[in-house]
């Protein structure tokens, strides 16, 4: 069942949910600048003058190639989802394929702790119990570790599951075309995978952008209307 994004779902109890943005100030700092008015101690030499230096093309290359090995863009509705193993705990794997038979939503994220990553999490917690209804499991998957999800979900009392993509990092991200090299971490995507472990909706946000629940429920609602998937292509 391929779910049109921009389909207006028959009911609509889903609407108004929250949606937040926000900006991340990164100011630059530049040591060894010597004051105006000052001057360096006799006894010292001032420090060499900063020179241009070649542009290290290797380095480009591989960046290049790092890049160019990801999937471009998240999986498209129609492809079957790639399985995988991860910690659930320090000590516990989830792996997708136990969870054959129901839909299943991942929220991939960048970062616990972070303001965004928060505020989206505690939205799809309040809304845990509506996806209950269409008896879907919730994934969060980030970067972090196993211990740091722990904590994480302590702190903010979550009911369900955050998997650590941590090592080798972000290889599952990468399967899903939601790995951001430069950053490294996980891109904020959501996938939506209907009972037969096809993906049925992704949708990628901006990293400042809480994409809030509308979309998943969209897409539950279309799985709802038409349980039945027949995937068009592997991955």
């Amino acid at each position: 069942m391929l779910v049109d994004a921009d389909r207006n779902p028959r009911s609509r109890r889903h609407s108004g949910l929250y949606r937040g943005i926000f900006a991340i100030l990164n100011p630059l700092t530049v040591d060894g600048v010597i004051p105006p008015g000052e001057s360096y101690p006799a006894e010292q030499n001032p420090p060499p003058p900063i020179r241009a230096q070649a542009m290290n093309t290797s380095a480009l290359d591989d960046a290049k190639e790092t890049t160019d090995s990801l999937v471009q863009g998240p999986l498209p509705a129609g492809t079957v989802a790639s399985d995988f193993s991860l910690y659930a705990t320090p000590d516990q794997r989830l792996s997708l394929h136990e969870l054959k038979g129901s839909p299943v939503i991942l929220a991939f994220y960048p970062a616990d702790w972070s303001s965004v990553c928060g505020d989206q999490l505690t939205l799809y917690n309040q809304v845990l119990p509506t996806f209950r209804e269409y008896g879907a499991t919730l994934l969060g998957i980030s970067v972090d570790s196993a211990w740091c999800h722990q904590a994480f979900v302590k702190d903010r009392g979550f009911h369900f599951s955050l998997l650590a993509d941590f090592e080798p990092k972000g290889a599952v991200a990468r399967q899903y075309g939601a790995y951001d090299s430069l950053l490294g971490v996980c891109k904020r995507a959501l996938f939506v995978i209907d009972k037969e472990g096809v993906v049925a909706w992704s949708y990628v946000s901006p990293m400042a952008i809480n994409p809030g629940a509308d979309g998943i429920l969209d897409a539950l609602d279309a799985l709802a209307d038409s349980p039945h998937s027949t995937p068009t292509k592997s991955q």
